[in-house]
Parts: C-alpha cells; structure tokens; sequence
C-alpha cells in the first residue's frame, strides 16, 4: 500500500432524505471520493444528493446494508481504493472524525479502525445500550481479541479487509462476519477512535432491530466461535485485558 493510501468514504443509506444531504456534504468536505449505496429508498433520498459529485449505487429494492456495503467494496475495488471509510446515513456519524480514523490507520497498519461511540453514552437509549454490550462480549470472543462498539457503523477497512466482501452474511450480520474474519482468517488487529454518541431528536427510527438483529448475530458467532475452537483460550484472551483505542487529536489526523 501507498504511503498515502487512497481512501473513499462509503455510505449506505436507506431512507435518509431527512440526513442524507449533510451527512454526503460533510463526507465530501473531508474527502474527495464518495460512495453512496442506496438500498431501494422510497422517499426523496436521491432527489436530495442529485447534484453532489458523488458515485450512487442503487438497489431497485431493499437487500439489507450487507448487500449495501458489498456492492460499495466492490465498486471501491474495482476503482482502485486502498480503504475505505464507512458512515451511515442517518447523521449518526460525523465526517470530521474520517481523518481521524485515517490518522489511526496510519499508526496501527494491518488495523480495521472503528469510530467508537464511547463519548457521551448518556444519548443511547437503554435498549441500544443493552444490546451492545451483549453485541460487543460475543463478538469479541467471536474474534479472539477485545473490541469497543461491534455495532459501530464507522469504521476503517483496508483493502485486505475489503477482499472479504463475498462472506455469506447478511444484513447488519455482516459487520459482525467481516471483524471476524479479518481477525480469525487475516490476522489483522482492531483499534477503536472515541467519537461522540449522536441520536438525533426527530431522526426516522433505526433500521436495527435489537431483539431480533442481535439474536442473529449471537447465532453466526457461536458459529464462529466453535468454528475456531480453543473455545476458552479464545474467550480469555478477548476478555482479559481492555481494548486497543487510539486518540489522534485532530492536528495529527490533518498532517
């Protein structure tokens, strides 16, 4: 890989007319290149970034943000990337911490970076809370080594990471698949950047489903997990010591 990678922001996004249009701007003030997913809206989520210079993948009918993110590492791929940035579609994320998560790239090579919603906790709900915390102790020892925020929609992946892309997964399983693998099967580390929580008062209700959506992929991660085995050995080493997290303040991400 380059020295300076070449990174493309990546945003799967599913009705999102209310946020799509300042989430996409603010992703294009910090980077050129941006990748919009659209997974079969059936509101004015196009019509609001029609005039922005970004690439649009559309799905004529929803497949799931799976299939979104698949089709948006192929057609990162295929345009030569080195990584990718993704971020939701809701505002959840802000583009200002894509440096970074990049910054930390650059510092822990071989890394996926996740943009760690451990500020200001007190904005999730109890609901979500809850079911990230189970999310976040099963997978993981699904990936032999402790992460912060599974569940977290912004993250780094490196072209290595990218190539995983055909993971029979789907749905929000997949982000818990591709860590997984990129652990068990690439050796690659995890490293986690603080961001803020948002959950935006007025914001269309979450496409995540606690009960059902966590219930999934608490089954794909026994899989996993047994798939490995050293069952135990897997779990000590995922809950023995805290996760990696890296800080870069914003003068280091910028140089």
């Amino acid at each position: 890989m380059a020295a300076t990678p070449r990174v493309a922001v990546l945003i799967p996004a599913l009705n999102e007319e209310l946020a799509i249009r300042a989430v996409v701007s603010s992703a294009l003030a910090v980077c050129a290149d941006v990748i919009v997913v659209d997974d079969g809206s059936t509101d004015a989520t196009l019509e609001r970034i029609a005039d922005l210079p970004v690439s649009v993948i559309r799905h004529a009918t929803p497949k799931g943000k799976g299939e979104s993110l698949r089709d948006g590492f192929r057609e990162a791929m295929q345009r030569g990337f080195d990584a990718v940035v993704t971020m939701d579609g809701d505002g959840q994320h802000d583009a200002a911490d894509v440096p970074r998560l990049i910054a930390a790239a650059r510092e822990f090579p071989d890394h996926l970076v996740i943009g760690a919603r451990i500020r200001t906790r007190e904005n999730q709900p109890n609901a979500r809370r809850r079911a990230n915390a189970v999310a976040d102790w099963g997978i993981s020892w699904g990936c032999g080594l402790p992460v912060a925020d599974t569940q977290s929609g912004q993250r780094y992946y490196p072209r290595r990471a990218l190539e995983l892309v055909d993971l029979a997964a789907d749905g929000f399983v997949f982000e818990a698949a591709i860590l997984i693998a990129a652990t068990r099967e690439l050796g690659l580390g995890v490293v986690s950047v603080p961001i803020d929580t948002r959950y935006h008062a007025g914001a269309r209700r979450s496409h995540f489903r606690p009960v059902i959506d966590v219930t999934r992929i608490t089954w794909y991660t026994i899989g996993r997990v047994l798939h490995y085995g050293h069952v135990v050995a897997s779990y000590r080493r995922s809950h023995g010591r805290p996760p990696a997290v890296t800080d870069p303040p914003l003068a280091r991400a910028h140089a």
